[in-house]
């Protein structure tokens, strides 16, 4: 009667409304774009309440996201009270997605400072745009969405397992296309990778808990071996041992009651209170089991890092190197439900043990055989692989089936380098020669020569042959042939008349201001086609001034874009090397994290740096030590509005010192950290180009975390 929406108890207790007392009678309506309204019946047709307003999880075609505007997740699948993962847009205009309980981030648009409103248009379009309209980060899109936005639903939904999901349904029924909701977009891809603060637990999964991805592509969260749930219902939630844990304050500390259980591509992250260098996995364990405060410990070839409880952001991925070291108590009454525990007599005992010593035996006969019959097979491998190998041919025009490059021959390329005699340039994994290519034009070319070291077998490189070769664009340095025989690992690229931009941009005949900006715009351009264009995506791990390349013209070539998927894990660890330098190797590789291309992000925003300022960015024969890492120089000179200082004798960019900021702070948003907070190269390239507002970037080295 009052005109307002109101939810009772069964008591007939009031417990939610909406509406204004006095407007007068209301009628509510739902609207074809899935919003309802209270609206008055006078002739303004004034709405009182609409549900746009107050979202819950889910969010429709049509509706804004104001600031302090938030999504909240269900508890589970099966229970819609609130969760434990939160979408707000905050009031300086960056959207995150938190965690409630531990109240810390893992994603982020970093548009802080400029963010205004979160739109989900009728093309299916969800974006975050500053208060003139200018889209600032593109959050979901689809092609497909956009070309048939009549004939489909949408909807985006923060899930129970802080998933940002954006769904489609088609509205009829089609050849090809199933009549259900399918998923355009995950974000974040994968929650279980999602990197904490320091010291935070309880991201995707609750303490001492495991999270995982399964073949849905969904996160799941599961007790170790020798753990249960605290809360049966709460399937996110904390895990518990259920075995007495090592009294470190019992003198005997009952160290041989202990075992340690292996759990191979399974990390933790955080809770570390000890680490050590140079280990193998043997002293890891040991070192573990003997000490008290040792839960378990993460192995990672040559590191050793140990934890204490509670056990924090677990998560197990395949494409990890790390194997974790959980400590556990060797009496299988207190192991839990995955084993089964029997009592036993004297007697039973004594057979116990004749069975036992039968079974060793008879294990160690077949292990005997077994390594018998292995060391035959390898040997008989070796023959046939390597004997009958010295005749296979290799003709020296062969064509990669699909894709427009040639196959040399060895002899070709040594002919054609002169016995490989003048080196272009030199590099950890591989050395370029001059070459002329023995045909009607005398066409020169830079053939790259990879070491033995990082050398596969003829699969694997053939497998990334055909995936470089098949990218095509004007600022990647354009692959000619490749050559695949015996050991020898080769690859023809075209040549670049004017060399390195290392060296054009550290001596004193240095690149004009406006040109410098234009190398910068190209090689962003150049960086977002492998992230987002290539049919596979390519992560180049290795952006520098040595890489990019400058044809005639001065347009700016990536080299060597996907060539770090040749090296084994192994050789991928070298890069550690640089520790401590801040060149242009992103923290996360010596964090023992998953490597995403982000770390190209934030190598070019070294790039970025080392373009604007003309100079390295790590150098010793400085006045000021302060001034040695040219990363935390630029930050303190943008703190303190000194700008004049980066571009030191430059008068063009003194004079385009508006853009020079811009540019600055672009490449402040690229040093982040936290790789959640980079941009993405689509955007940095929009923002180079003007396209985008440069928001004001954080502190780059204010959010660290450890594993």
């Amino acid at each position: 009667m009052d005109g307002r929406l109101v939810l009772t108890d069964p008591n007939g207790q009031e417990i939610w409304a909406r509406g204004e007392l006095g407007a007068g009678p209301a009628y509510g309506a739902m609207l074809d774009t899935g919003n309802f309204v209270l609206t008055t019946t006078s002739i303004s047709s004034a709405t009182q309440w609409q549900s746009f307003d107050e979202p819950t999880d889910t969010i429709l075609p049509g509706q804004v996201l104001n600031r302090r505007t938030r999504l909240v997740s269900s508890f589970s699948d099966t229970n819609v009270s609130s969760g434990r993962f939160e979408l707000l847009l905050q009031d300086d205009g960056n959207m995150v997605f938190y965690t409630v309980e531990a109240n810390a981030s893992y994603w982020s648009t970093a548009t802080g400072g400029s963010g205004y409103q979160v739109m989900f248009n009728q093309s299916g379009f969800i974006f975050v745009q500053a208060k003139n309209g200018t889209l600032l980060y593109l959050i979901s899109s689809s092609n497909e969405a956009n070309s048939t936005t009549s004939q489909l639903y949408q909807r985006a939904i923060l899930e129970y397992d802080g998933v940002f999901r954006h769904y489609v349904y088609p509205k009829k029924s089609s050849s090809g296309r199933p009549m259900e909701w399918f998923t355009l977009y995950d974000i974040p891809d994968n929650i279980c990778l999602s990197q904490p603060q320091q010291g935070i637990g309880g991201i995707a999964c609750g303490l001492n808990s495991l999270c995982s991805m399964g073949t849905d592509r969904r996160p799941r969260c599961e007790c170790p071996l020798g753990y249960i749930l605290n809360d049966p219902n709460d399937k996110l939630g904390n895990c518990k041992a259920i075995f007495p844990v090592q009294d470190c304050k019992d003198e005997s500390q009952d160290v041989e009651a202990f075992t340690i259980h292996e759990m191979p591509n399974t990390n933790w992250f955080g809770g570390d209170y000890a680490s050590y260098l140079d280990g193998t996995e043997d002293s890891c364990k040991q070192n573990c089991l003997s000490d008290c405060y040792c839960a378990l410990a993460v192995y990672y070839p040559g590191f050793c890092w140990k934890k204490r409880y509670p056990l924090l952001n677990g998560r197990v991925d395949p494409t990890d190197s790390t194997k974790a070291f959980l400590k556990i108590r060797k009496d299988n009454s207190t192991v839990g439900p995955r084993t089964t525990t029997t009592t036993t007599t004297p007697q039973s005992q004594d057979g116990e043990k004749r069975k036992n010593q039968s079974s060793l035996i008879i294990s160690l006969s077949v292990l005997v055989g077994s390594s018998i019959f292995i060391l035959m097979l390898l040997a008989f491998l070796y023959v046939f692989k390597f004997k009958g190998k010295k005749t296979k041919k290799i003709s020296p025009h062969q064509v990669v089936p699909g894709v427009n490059i040639r196959c040399f021959s060895y002899n070709e390329l040594e002919e054609a380098t002169n016995g490989f005699e003048e080196v272009l340039g030199t590099g950890a994994f591989s050395t370029v020669y001059k070459a002329v290519l023995n045909d009607e034009n005398g066409k020169i070319v830079a053939v790259k020569k990879l070491h033995k070291t990082v050398t596969e077998g003829e699969e694997g490189f053939q497998a990334e042959v055909n995936s470089i070769s098949r990218t095509n664009h004007k600022n990647l340095i354009q692959l000619l042939g490749f050559c695949n025989e015996g050991q020898h690992r080769l690859l023809v690229y075209e040549h670049m008349k004017n060399g390195s931009l290392a060296d054009l941009l550290f001596k004193d005949s240095r690149l004009s201001w406006s040109k410098r900006v234009q190398v910068a715009i190209d090689t962003a351009k150049g960086l977002c086609y492998l992230h987002e264009e290539c049919r596979a995506q390519i992560i180049h791990c290795d952006i520098k001034p040595q890489n990019v390349l400058l044809d005639e013209s001065l347009t700016a070539n990536i080299a060597d874009f996907g060539i770090a998927k040749l090296l084994g894990k192994d050789q991928t660890r070298t890069t550690t090397k640089v520790r401590g330098t801040r060149g242009y190797v992103a923290p996360e590789w010596f964090r023992n994290t998953a490597i995403t291309i982000k770390v190209d992000v934030y190598s070019f925003g070294i790039l970025l740096l080392e373009l604007i300022c003309c100079r390295k960015s790590y150098k010793q024969d400085v006045a000021n030590e302060n001034e040695m890492i040219l990363a935390e120089w630029a930050c303190d000179c943008y703190r303190r509005n000194e700008l004049h200082l980066l571009a030191g004798d430059d008068e063009e960019a003194i004079e385009d010192i508006m853009r020079f900021e811009k540019l600055l702070m672009v490449a402040i948003w690229c040093i982040q950290e936290n790789p959640a907070l980079r941009p993405s190269m689509k955007n940095v390239m929009l923002m180079l180009e003007g396209s985008v507002e440069v928001s004001i970037p954080p502190d780059p080295f204010s959010f660290f975390y450890s594993v």
